[in-house]
């Protein structure tokens, strides 16, 4: 499996951009699955349901399943920060491609996705793990010989992407 970080500031385009790379990959025929940091308290159950019901009683853990998906939801009884390889262990090995969104501080090869009008200063400068930059600007702050990419065109991230898939094939033992 091969795997990627989008790593930038919150209104970058680094949802938007995921969310068009992964047709973009699956018309390659290629199988995708998505690791997504949350910074708040999230929930994915709603109140009533019988998974809902089975969590407020106490379960560490429900999985509920249909012919069409299955979902797996923990609770922690402490507060817990898993690392994104450890979200990585956790998903189908029979993926192709994990695009990581978030975890812009770990030590997996990403995509800095980056704007002007955001603000913000970029990160590729001082993060050697950036290797590509996506942006919709035609001029950086910082000079770079790391590939600039198009934000707007997913198709060319995705080809750039398959180009270099070598790169970016994901060996565990490498993060243990």
């Amino acid at each position: 499996m091969k795997v990627v970080g989008f790593a930038g500031y919150s209104g970058s385009g680094k949802t938007t951009l995921i969310e068009r790379l992964i047709p973009a990959l699956k018309a390659r025929g290629l199988r995708v699955s998505i690791v997504k940091h949350a910074h708040h308290a999230f929930d994915i159950d709603h109140p009533g349901k019988d998974t809902f019901r089975h969590r407020e009683a106490g379960a560490f853990e429900v999985v509920v399943a249909s012919s069409r998906r299955l979902a797996l939801m923990r609770e922690f009884e402490q507060q817990a920060q898993l690392s994104v390889h450890q979200l990585i262990a956790e998903l189908y090995d029979g993926v192709d491609w994990v695009l990581v969104e978030g975890f812009k501080s770990s030590n997996l090869l990403k995509v800095e996705v980056w704007r002007a009008q955001s603000g913000e200063q970029v990160r590729y400068p001082d993060d050697d793990f950036v290797v590509a930059i996506a942006t919709d600007q035609p001029a950086l702050p910082q000079e770079t010989l790391r590939p600039v990419l198009d934000l707007n065109d997913p198709a060319a991230v995705a080809a750039w992407l398959v180009d270099n898939g070598e790169r970016f094939e994901y060996h565990p033992e490498y993060y243990a």
